[in-house]
């Protein structure tokens, strides 16, 4: 029993650790508010990311119009919490659900599609919500946005907190999902989607489930991006949003909920390092696509994930191995 509870403590303090090391830096000025500033945007292109892996890489669905979902989630959550009065709190809530409820309306009719045509499709569906938001100039501000200035605005620290927060509960919660029967359900849609049919998994069911996940969580990154950018902006749906939020997935591995957060932070910060080269530091994307294609298809870390737990099995199992062997060599 205490070797049980040692390997879920310590890995429960390292991961503690990753989130409030930084925030306390963040607090006392050790890291300015720049670099925090990077930091929580990390964070919430890496939820996007998780979103954007969900329904391509677990799923294996392919959809380039996950910048809609979050621009609905970011617009709600304005609206609920400006228009409404409702606490932040709820108003992430209701802004999920929201992105969820139209993420089901959207993926009914269109995930009988695959491959191409859903591609065409989703992309579609960013541009019609990016028009929608330009012209409802009364609830969304037309192509000027509205800002949405927080308490968090004055605080980069609890900023910091709520982005790595939401994200390290939304990794807890959907690979304790992918390890249940209906993850397993979905990862074998996956892999063959007449094998699963003929063993009885409704394909169309588990899609749709895929995608309303995807979709709750791109709610969340929505409401996230609006929090630390204090200005929403129809531009948020774009298509380019899409394809760098699928960018983050194919470098950090299709199927990989840990690769897309690694791959996120490294290039937001590699877009942030660059921007002395103004829009000459867009072409770093297709350059590292390149490179990835050729020489590591399969993404940084392919289907594996990194988790504390594993880390700490690792390390202990070394320590012991080592421990065996000098003992041997005294004996």
């Amino acid at each position: 029993m205490k070797i049980r509870l040692s390997s879920i403590f310590i890995p429960g303090v390292l991961a503690l650790s990753v989130m409030f090391i930084p925030f306390f830096l963040i607090r006392f000025e050790v890291i300015d508010d720049y670099a925090a500033r990077i930091l929580t945007l990390g964070a919430v292109n890496a939820v996007m990311a998780v979103s954007v892996n969900v329904i391509t890489g677990i799923t294996g669905q392919l959809s380039i119009g996950q910048a809609g979902f979050m621009a609905i989630g970011a617009y709600s959550c304005v609206f609920f919490t400006l228009d409404l009065g409702i606490p932040i709190p709820l108003s992430v809530l209701l802004a999920s659900v929201v992105t969820a409820a139209a993420g089901f309306f959207i993926g009914f009719p269109t995930l009988k599609l695959s491959g191409d045509y859903l591609a065409i499709v989703t992309l579609g569906f960013g541009e019609i919500i990016r028009v929608i938001l330009i012209n409802l100039k009364q609830i969304t501000g037309g192509a000027n946005g509205r800002t949405f200035v927080t308490p968090l605005a004055t605080r980069p620290d609890f900023t910091f907190l709520t982005a790595i927060t939401s994200l390290v509960i939304i990794i807890i919660l959907l690979q304790n999902f992918m390890r249940s029967t209906f993850g397993r359900a979905i990862l074998a849609v996956r892999e063959d989607e007449i094998a699963a049919c003929s063993n009885g998994i409704g394909v169309f069911r588990y899609k749709m489930t895929g995608f309303i996940i995807a979709s709750f969580i791109a709610g969340i990154g929505g409401c996230l991006y609006a929090m630390v950018n204090y200005l929403v902006k129809a531009d948020i749906a774009s298509f380019n949003k899409s394809i760098d939020y699928l960018i983050f997935v194919v470098l950090g591995g299709m199927g990989s909920i840990t690769g897309s957060v690694l791959a996120a932070y490294v290039l937001t910060y590699f877009q942030e390092m660059l921007r002395f080269l103004q829009e000459y530091r867009l072409l770093i994307y297709p350059l590292l696509l390149i490179f990835v294609m050729l020489f590591r298809p399969q993404g940084l870390l392919g289907m594996r994930e990194l988790s504390f737990l594993g880390f700490y099995r690792r390390i202990s199992s070394f320590i012991r191995r080592k421990s065996q062997r000098n003992e041997n060599r005294n004996e």
